[in-house]
């Protein structure tokens, strides 16, 4: 007999993901899940949550199933919908269904983006009951022995507060941007740059989280670090790449920008 394909082969992460670990946050995460407890990771834009995720899926080899959320995001994009196919209908399940159903890990990326209405939707998965209730067609799928929810979230002054509601029924990790040290090391592996312009590039950035309160609501991520590396490695000089990949893209307040350049020509 031909066995029946893998609904969750296109979500198993075949390579090991680079992750730098920065505390307990990998012991935590696998205490979590060998209990299927559901987990929100806290921390700015960038800083390494989705990164994390997708090497522990790797590291405890469960398949990922990732949504990106965002305003527009309702409840039958998570759940799923009925398609029209010929003469007839079909049932397609959304990606948080596919995952209760089969088993994966599914992140929900940026949480608090989606509608309020949407996040309920959650909330029968992430208790004792371990349900998904899908009225659109009349059936409660019970969340898969190995299915896992984790959650992110940035907290920060132009971002809503995620609801009590919703929040208690997570245990939380939360991250902030690796020493110095440890994020040069992050930037020259993900980019190739020489360790010296890695530290100046880092050591910007730094300078950039200090303008946070005084009118930068974040400062650069250590994404937006490693693109400033990837353009430096490409030919450009580390004041354009920096200029381009993070005082440009930071802000278009114009006495906010001006504070960032003053900090750029100081760091280099």
């Amino acid at each position: 007999m031909t066995p029946a394909p893998d609904p969750l082969a296109g979500y198993r992460v075949r390579q090991e993901p680079f992750y730098q670990p920065r505390g307990e946050e990998i012991a935590l995460f696998e205490a979590a899940h060998a209990r299927r407890l559901p987990l929100m990771l806290k921390g700015p834009t960038g800083c390494g949550k989705t990164r994390f995720v997708e090497h522990m899926a790797w590291r405890l080899q469960r398949p990922l199933v990732t949504v990106a959320c965002h305003e527009d995001l309702g409840t039958g994009d998570l759940v799923g919908r009925w398609l029209l196919e010929g003469e007839g209908t079909l049932w397609q399940d959304g990606p948080l269904a596919l995952a209760a159903r089969h088993g994966a890990i599914c992140y929900l990326d940026e949480l608090v983006e989606a509608r309020a209405n949407t996040t309920v939707v959650i909330h029968p998965l992430t208790d004792t009951r371990r349900i998904l209730p899908i009225a659109a067609r009349n059936e409660i799928v019970q969340a898969h022995p190995d299915f896992q929810l984790v959650v992110s979230y940035n907290p920060s002054p132009s971002v809503a507060e995620m609801k009590p509601a919703t929040r208690q029924r997570f245990c939380a990790l939360e991250f902030g941007y690796p020493e110095p040290e440890q994020e040069a090391g992050i930037v020259m592996r993900e980019s190739g740059l020489d360790v010296e312009r890695a530290s100046d590039i880092v050591a910007f950035g730094m300078r950039t989280r200090r303008l946070e309160g005084a009118g930068l609501d974040e400062g650069a991520s250590t994404r937006m670090l490693i693109h400033a590396a990837a353009l430096v490695v490409h030919g450009l000089s580390p004041t354009t790449a920096c200029r381009v990949a993070m005082v440009d893209a930071l802000s278009d307040d114009a006495q906010v920008t001006e504070a960032l350049q003053f900090a750029l020509d100081a760091s280099f």
